[in-house]
């Protein structure tokens, strides 16, 4: 299980252009298996930080709309090397998802659930503590992050 990093944490896209911040420890970290991330990520699946809003700072540059166009989400990219950057998801206030491996420090990353695994590849395993076939239901948010809570701070 990962651990809380040292905040401030600085990161940023892959060119630099886009400069991010966390300042307020992560509420939960993640693996999605669904086909959309694999394809968005170019991955077996993408990784999530759930950051709270107000400890998310862009600190240069302006992320742009990107990837799959919907009512639900936006997908934030670098508008100059396209690194897909962080997702807000709409109607959502308390968090937004980053990728955590946009950070100079990422030794404090492991997933600790997965979601979307009906859609993952037969091949892939993760460290994650909990498994989900599509997404955790809502009314188990509060009690998953309070677990990785209580677990990231020991």
């Amino acid at each position: 299980m990962g651990r809380v990093p040292d905040l401030p944490l600085d990161g940023t896209c892959r060119c630099g252009a886009v400069k991010i911040r966390i300042i307020g420890p992560p509420m939960m970290t993640s693996v999605c298996h669904c086909t959309g991330c694999q394809k968005m990520s170019g991955s077996a699946y993408s990784l999530t930080a759930m950051v709270p809003v107000d400890g998310f700072e862009v600190m240069a540059g302006e992320p742009v709309v990107g990837g799959l166009r919907g009512a639900d989400l936006d997908h934030m990219f670098c508008p100059e090397c396209m690194s897909w950057m962080f997702t807000r998801i709409k109607g959502v206030d308390q968090f937004l998802n980053v990728r955590p491996t946009l950070f100079e420090d990422i030794s404090w990353f492991s997933p600790f659930i997965e979601t979307m695994t009906r859609e993952k590849l037969p091949w892939v395993e993760t460290p994650a503590v909990h498994s989900f076939e599509g997404f955790p239901p809502m009314d188990r948010y509060q009690e998953l992050v309070a677990e990785f809570m209580a677990a990231s701070a020991g």
